[in-house]
């Protein structure tokens, strides 16, 4: 399954675990992707899709961008150039945190990661609404070490109302709040910042 219609690429995998993989992208190509965004990776001739969340985004550099950055003036051109023309490479790092069988949710990390070169996609309003209809899948996203488990997690759940009708948004970040405070009700600190993050708009 090479291609997706309606989904942007942004990316191939270039390492992979049960956890979290990784992609690789120009950096002509960085203006979907953001920090907490949900996306799929798929293996092909596989209907099982595997969702995560990007953590982080790295912006390698070249040795023509170093030569630049000693430069005493860049000129607009150049930069342009530089962004658009070259290969920069981008690394695009995410959290497994469940897997999609057809339109089913699963919560629980795959049998198989992905493969090298497998396209990553951007996952859908659709796909991030039934995905995100359970909660399941905020103790993979908490229990990781390597990752900022309370931005990220605030990150996605914005993300995640933002996919829903305006008048479901303020009860799906109760309802998340909700969860949250049972799963740290041992770590209060930790609750307390994590509410402030989801706090709806309308509440500050």
């Amino acid at each position: 399954m090479e291609m997706l219609p309606n989904v942007p690429m942004i990316g191939r995998v270039l390492r992979a675990s049960t956890t979290g993989f990784e992609c690789g992208t120009r950096s002509s190509d960085l203006d979907e992707p953001s920090f907490g965004a949900f996306v799929q990776a798929r293996r092909r001739n596989d209907e099982t899709a595997i969702i995560g969340l990007i953590y982080a985004i790295r912006v390698d550099d070249d040795p023509l961008v170093r030569q630049l950055i000693m430069a005493n003036n860049i000129n607009t051109a150049t930069i342009r150039d530089q962004r658009e023309n070259r290969m920069v490479p981008v690394e695009i790092s995410i959290i497994t945190v469940g897997c999609l069988n057809g339109s089913t949710p699963i919560y629980a990390l795959p049998p198989r990661p992905p493969l090298s070169l497998d396209p990553v996609y951007l996952c859908d309003a659709e796909m991030i609404y039934t995905f995100t209809q359970n909660f399941d899948f905020f103790r993979l996203v908490l229990q990781a070490a390597q990752v900022p488990s309370e931005e990220l997690l605030a990150a996605a759940l914005r993300l995640a109302a933002a996919a829903r009708p305006l008048r479901e948004q303020t009860d799906f970040l109760t309802r998340a709040g909700q969860r949250l405070a049972q799963l740290l009700s041992g770590d209060l600190p930790r609750l307390h910042h994590l509410l402030r993050l989801i706090r709806p708009e309308s509440a500050r």
